[in-house]
């Protein structure tokens, strides 16, 4: 058994978790929806908190206000790490993985439309995939509130968005919004083309991206030099090890 498997194992995941349409989502598509994640408690928490920080410190880019770092900023992020759906859909895509960063995204009213692109351009020579990523939806995602669109396939593509298109931020005639109710967590392919749409709404739209990545690639936060040590010590072994720290 792989260190992987034994993290997985430990922490209760097991390939049917998922039924088998999920994965042939992924593997088609190149993302699924997984509803009922995250229940109205854990809603609240995340909600609560997240309006603390955003009050505090937060950045400015693309139309949205984003939090970084969220692993060391409350318990309620933390129980991310051991959701048994999420870490079975980003084990199928990466094989051995690891967490690649955790931050917040809330598109601001009249503003948050990003051109298509993929997080981490075409696949691997071989084929295989370097980043999952997976949307938390702390809000309902909805047409008019600048919910994710995506190009379904794509993210076997050996081209970019800016090889096939002549303007990123327009159309796509294949895209599709991915919508949910609050709760839904959606994951998908990092090779996906796909990018944030207008917020059309009178509110901000929040939302988590957990992102994975396959464990011989450079994290986008290097895990072991953020840690806090009092974080550190509350997770198990199997989710250091997802953390790589």
């Amino acid at each position: 058994m792989s260190d992987a498997d034994r993290a997985l194992a430990d922490l209760g995941i097991a390939a049917d978790v998922l039924p088998a349409s999920a994965y042939e989502s992924l593997e088609r598509q190149g993302f699924v929806a997984l509803p009922g994640v995250v229940d109205e408690p854990w809603l609240t928490g995340i909600r609560n908190r997240l309006d603390e920080l955003y009050r505090d410190e937060h950045e400015h880019t693309h139309g949205a206000d984003v939090l970084t770092d969220l692993v060391n900023r409350g318990e309620v992020f933390e129980r991310m790490l051991c959701e048994p759906r999420v870490l079975a859909a980003a084990g199928h895509v990466l094989g051995d993985f690891k967490v690649n960063s955790l931050n917040a995204r809330s598109s601001r009213p009249g503003d948050g439309a990003q051109h298509l692109h993929s997080d981490c351009g075409p696949p691997r020579a071989d084929g295989t995939f370097k980043i999952c990523n997976s949307i938390w939806l702390i809000d309902d995602f909805t047409d008019r509130n600048g919910a994710t669109r995506a190009v379904p396939g794509t993210h076997r593509e050996r081209r970019q968005p800016t090889d096939a298109m002549d303007d990123v931020f327009a159309a796509h005639p294949d895209e599709v919004l991915l919508t949910g109710v609050a709760g839904t967590v959606i994951v998908f392919n990092g090779h996906l083309w796909h990018g944030g749409t207008c917020n059309r709404a009178g509110s901000h739209r929040r939302g988590l991206t957990l992102s994975f990545c396959r464990r011989d690639e450079a994290q986008q936060l290097n895990q072991a030099q953020h840690i806090r040590p009092a974080v550190r010590d509350r997770l198990s072994p199997a989710e250091r090890y997802l953390l790589d720290v």
